[in-house]
């Protein structure tokens, strides 16, 4: 459990902290520690199973960092760039593929926190 909360907590941590934009100084890193590492740590010692919840949480920013971002990223890419000497195989069904399996993990979660699958 430990080393999920951490994993999931770094990347929440990076997410976090480009998506608002906050500078790297001692005191940005500071807040966005805060911002990443306490509402889990709560939930924790609050709840029973409140780690559980907060990993399912963090699983949609998960979905979106490390799933939809890069598919993203690389369908603009091709689209400014279609000529280029490196090129990864699977093309657009990869991508496909890697989008799928992202709405499938947001699916699945929903439907768990909604009680309809255990």
């Amino acid at each position: 459990m430990a080393t999920s909360f951490l994993g999931v907590a770094l990347g929440l941590f990076d997410f976090l902290t480009d998506l608002l934009k906050i500078d790297n100084s001692i005191a940005g890193r500071s807040k966005i520690a805060l911002l990443t590492f306490v509402p889990p740590m709560i939930g924790g010692v609050l709840f029973p199973n409140g780690f559980i919840y907060a990993i399912g949480y963090a699983g949609f920013a998960a979905a979106v960092f490390a799933l939809f971002t890069p598919v993203a990223l690389a369908f603009q890419a091709r689209a400014k760039l279609p000529e280029t000497e490196f090129v990864v195989t699977g093309g657009h069904l990869r991508m496909l593929v890697v989008i799928i399996f992202a709405i499938c993990v947001v699916i699945f979660q929903v439907l768990s926190m909604l009680g309809l699958i255990a």
